[in-house]
C-alpha cells in the first residue's frame, strides 16, 4: 500500500485515495466536499465513462429518438440543431438512460440482446476509465497544481475486477498509485437503499454471467416472455440480489486497502476530518495485521 500507517498518510505531500462501495453511501458527497475545499482533484469514473467512452453512444441514442419526430428530423438533417447530453458529476441520468432496462418496448424496455450490448459497452468503458486514473493523477498535478487526488468510482467497479487475483490489471494499476478505501454499508443501509430503489428504479450494470442468472430467474418467477417483461419490475427484482452479490466482491477489493464505515463517513465535514478518518483506518488495519 502507498501508506503503511496513519502518520505516513498525514505527512504525505500528495494524498491519493480511491473511494469505492455501494452507490448512495457517500462517495460523491465526500469527493465533492474535498474538491470544493480547493486542494483535491475529483476524478469521477462515471463522468469519465459518460463523456469520454460512451458519449457518442448516448448522443446517437438521443438523435435516433429525435429522428422519429418529423420537425426534429428536418432540423437535424439540415444541421440546424445540435443534440448532446449534459452529464455532470451530480447528474448521470444520460448514462443510466442509455444503459436502459430490458423488457416490453411499450414500457420503455429494450430487447435483451440490445441490453446486453449496452451492458458490454459499459463494462469495457469502466475498465478503460479506471485505467485512465494514473494519467489523471499526473495531469491534475502537472496542469492544475492539485496536491491531492480522489477517485470517485462507480458502484459497479467490483463487477469489472477480480480482486482475488493479485495480477488483476485494474486493481494492480490503481493500487500502485492510490489507496483503495471501501465505504462499507450496514444491513440497515442496504435495506434503505432497496427502499429508495423501489421508489425510483434506475438502470444498473451487471457482470454478464450474473445478469443471465437474474434474468432467467425473473422470467421464470414472473411467467412472462422476454418481450413482455416489465422493465422496472425486473430492475426491482434484481437490485437486492445485486447488492448481496457485490458485498463479497467489495470485501475482496478492501484487502488491497482499508475499510471505513458509512456511519464514519457521515460524520466527515472537512478535509481535515477526512484525513483523520483515513489515518485511523490505516492504523486500524496495521494493528490487525
Amino acid at each position: 500500500m502507498l501508506y503503511p500507517d496513519g502518520p505516513a498518510f498525514l505527512r504525505a505531500p500528495h494524498k491519493r485515495v480511491m473511494l469505492f462501495g455501494m452507490s448512495g453511501l457517500g462517495k460523491t458527497t465526500l469527493s465533492n466536499m474535498l474538491r470544493e475545499a480547493g486542494d483535491w482533484f475529483h476524478y469521477s469514473v462515471d463522468y469519465r465513462i459518460g463523456t469520454r467512452y460512451m458519449g457518442e453512444y448516448i448522443s446517437d441514442n438521443f438523435k435516433r429518438e429525435a429522428m422519429k419526430v418529423p420537425l426534429l428530423r428536418e432540423l437535424l438533417m439540415s444541421d440546424s440543431v445540435f443534440i448532446t447530453s449534459n452529464i455532470t458529476f451530480d447528474n448521470l441520468a444520460p448514462l443510466s438512460t442509455y444503459l436502459g432496462k430490458p423488457g416490453d418496448a411499450a414500457k420503455g424496455g429494450l430487447p435483451f440482446g440490445e441490453y446486453q450490448r449496452r451492458q458490454a459497452q459499459h463494462g469495457q468503458a469502466e475498465v478503460a476509465a479506471m485505467l485512465d486514473t494514473t494519467r489523471f493523477i499526473d495531469r491534475a498535478q502537472d496542469l492544475y497544481g492539485y496536491n491531492h487526488f480522489v477517485c470517485d468510482t462507480s458502484g459497479s467497479i467490483c463487477e469489472v475486477v477480480d480482486a482475488d487475483n493479485p495480477a488483476d490489471p485494474v486493481m494492480a494499476e490503481v493500487s500502485a498509485h492510490l489507496l483503495p478505501v471501501w465505504i462499507k454499508g450496514s444491513e440497515a443501509h442496504r435495506a434503505e437503499l432497496c427502499r429508495r430503489f423501489d421508489r425510483a428504479p434506475k438502470p444498473m450494470y451487471y457482470r454478464p454471467e450474473f445478469l443471465l442468472t437474474v434474468w432467467a430467474d425473473y422470467l421464470a418467477e414472473s411467467g412472462l416472455t422476454a418481450d413482455k417483461a416489465d422493465p422496472d419490475a425486473f430492475l426491482r427484482f434484481g437490485y437486492a440480489r445485486l447488492l448481496e452479490s457485490r458485498q463479497p466482491r467489495y470485501a475482496a477489493m478492501a484487502r488491497w486497502g482499508v475499510t471505513v464505515t458509512a456511519e464514519e463517513v457521515a460524520e466527515v465535514r472537512s478535509p481535515a476530518a477526512f484525513d483523520a478518518l483515513i489515518a485511523h483506518a490505516l492504523d486500524r488495519r496495521a494493528s490487525t495485521t
